[in-house]
């Protein structure tokens, strides 16, 4: 990877992060994946959807940010809703048997 290719990728989650404030007007926690698959970008951002007391019941939500090679919104789609006190499984998570 290049110096380039790490500025590029830094402007792409930039531009994702301000696309999820702008446009699905949502405040992001973290950026949770990004991809590159051609000349378009993946990016997926973990969202705040609903406050709660306590925390451990705020409602997240994530979203698929999808942009050309310039960082210019092609279109976006909410992923997936949960409460913060749930734990994630991965579906590429490897599992192990001992035996």
């Amino acid at each position: 990877m290049t110096k380039d290719d790490r500025h590029n990728i830094g402007a792409i989650i930039d531009s994702a992060v301000d696309i999820a404030r702008r446009y699905i007007s949502k405040e992001p926690e973290k950026v949770v994946a990004i991809e590159e698959d051609k000349e378009n970008w993946s990016v997926v951002v973990e969202v705040l959807e609903r406050k709660a007391v306590p925390d451990t019941q705020d409602i997240l939500g994530r979203y698929e940010i999808k942009l050309n090679g310039k960082g210019e919104l092609l279109g976006w789609k909410q992923k997936m809703i949960r409460k913060r006190s749930n734990p994630l499984v991965h579906e590429d998570a490897e599992y192990k048997v001992k035996g």
